[in-house]
Parts: structure tokens; C-alpha cells; sequence
């Protein structure tokens, strides 16, 4: 597996989920595509963290300290904040999906053209 292959990946499942969040009606929907996108950007960042090498670790083999494993742990921990995030962003966009849907009795996307009532 390469990078490339990988970044193909992530790429095609971003794709998918920008799609489904333009194409789609469905609050629901739309919050699942958003939550692929999230995914698609993590995949990335733990490929560039996996595949690259730190600068420090380039010249050959060093020690293993703790400023060369914070150097290569970084997309690991960027995606654990952005599931941090997106656990975040679906319980509070599905919260505001079901208070929609039982103030207006629609779940879509175009009916919340207006914030009153």
C-alpha cells in the first residue's frame, strides 16, 4: 500500500461525501456526508503521518526520543481531535434535527429556509 493509493482513497470518499452533502435533502443524510468528509480527512492525515518522514528521522537511524515521536504521532493525534469534533458536531446537528422535525414536521433541507417559527 502507498501513499498514493491511499490519498486515492481518501479522495474518493471525500468526493462522496461532498456529494451527498450538496445532492441530498435529508438533514439526516447530509449530516451522515459531512461525517464522511470528517472521515476522508482523517484517512489523509494518518497517511501523510504513516508515509512521510520527520526531517529529524531522515538522516538515518537516531535514538528514539520524545520530540522525534511527537513529530511522528501528529496525524494520529489531529484525528483524534477531529473525532473529537465530529462526536461534537453529530449530537448537537442531530439534537437540532429532531427539535426541527417536531416544530415543522419535515426532516428536508429546504424547508428551513427561515429561522422563524
Amino acid at each position: 500500500m502507498t501513499l498514493e493509493s491511499v490519498l486515492v482513497v481518501s479522495a474518493v470518499i471525500f468526493s462522496i461525501g461532498l456529494f451527498g452533502s450538496l445532492a441530498r435533502r435529508n438533514v439526516i443524510v447530509v449530516l451522515m456526508s459531512i461525517e464522511l468528509m470528517f472521515n476522508a480527512v482523517n484517512i489523509a492525515a494518518i497517511a501523510f503521518s504513516r508515509f512521510t518522514v520527520p526531517a529529524s528521522l531522515a538522516d538515518g537511524p537516531v535514538a528514539l526520543t520524545a520530540d522525534a515521536m511527537r513529530q511522528v504521532l501528529t496525524g494520529q493525534v489531529f484525528a483524534v481531535f477531529v473525532i473529537a469534533v465530529a462526536a461534537a458536531e453529530v449530537t448537537l446537528g442531530l439534537a437540532l434535527a429532531v427539535a426541527i422535525y417536531r416544530r415543522r414536521e419535515s426532516s428536508e433541507v429546504t424547508d428551513l429556509t427561515s429561522a422563524r417559527g
